[in-house]
């Protein structure tokens, strides 16, 4: 089992409590938009558009911004071109960091990311400068079902799954990328509730932080990178000992 489970809970709940609805929206629509881009405009053939809408909508997002990000993915409803760039380096302590940007405006994400990584005590990278160290995984969130933690691993394992990080509330099941909507669905079909789903960079090896001052010090990193407009996620390798992660 993944050692950091609590610590990875505690992080996703933390960011949907902090976001403001409109930056929530805002993310979403560029998903939609970049996910329809890509991969077309029909959710039935495109599994990533199919799953950006299905969050939108589960996070009450109104129909009409979400038919407006679909047009313009597809080229119907113009305005400026969003891409994604992906930025590699540390937060303090040597923990390494992956950061998902989508944006409008190349040079002012640069900017804005390069500046936080400097005043929250981190260091902007190459790329690959971190990347080899992590594996992008299908992440799906469940609600736990008072199940045990080796009750659930069994269902995971049926459903197509590899791992699990266990919280007697809510669990997030990791699968291979490419299996996300088949793990996703036959969960669903069997009755639980998904609160979250999508991909993610998971580390391979982990750095273990033993000190809450450096733990305090990553986690005031991660708040500052997301607080950036145009940033969709954020992922590390920490480690967090789950005594230091319930003070957190």
């Amino acid at each position: 089992m993944a050692g950091h489970s609590k610590w990875a809970n505690i992080q996703h709940r933390k960011g949907r409590q902090d976001a403001a609805r409109s930056k929530v929206f805002t993310r979403l629509s560029k998903e939609i938009t970049i996910a329809a881009r890509e991969g077309g405009g029909d959710p039935d053939a495109n599994p990533r558009l199919r799953l950006a809408i299905k969050t939108a909508t589960g996070q009450s997002m109104p129909k009409d911004n979400i038919k407006r990000a679909l047009q313009k993915g597809t080229g119907e409803g113009g305005g400026a071109s969003v891409e994604e760039i992906t930025f590699e380096g540390y937060a303090p302590g040597g923990t390494a960091v992956i950061v998902e940007t989508m944006t409008d405006n190349r040079n002012r994400t640069v900017s804005d990311v390069r500046s936080t990584f400097g005043k929250a005590g981190g260091n902007l990278g190459e790329n690959g400068s971190v990347m080899w160290n992590f594996e992008r995984k299908g992440v799906v969130a469940i609600k736990t079902n008072d199940k045990s933690e080796e009750e659930l691993m069994e269902i995971v394992l049926e459903a197509g799954g590899e791992d699990l990080e266990y919280d007697s509330e809510s669990s997030r099941v990791i699968c291979d990328m490419t299996d996300l909507n088949i793990v996703s669905t036959w969960l669903d079909d069997n009755g639980f509730e998904i609160t979250e789903n999508g991909l993610e960079y998971i580390g391979n090896t982990m750095n273990k932080v033993e000190e809450i001052g450096m733990a305090k010090k990553v986690l005031n990193f991660i708040d500052k990178m997301e607080d950036l407009d145009d940033v969709q996620a954020v992922y590390t390798n920490i480690e967090v000992d789950d005594a230091i992660a319930e003070q957190l």
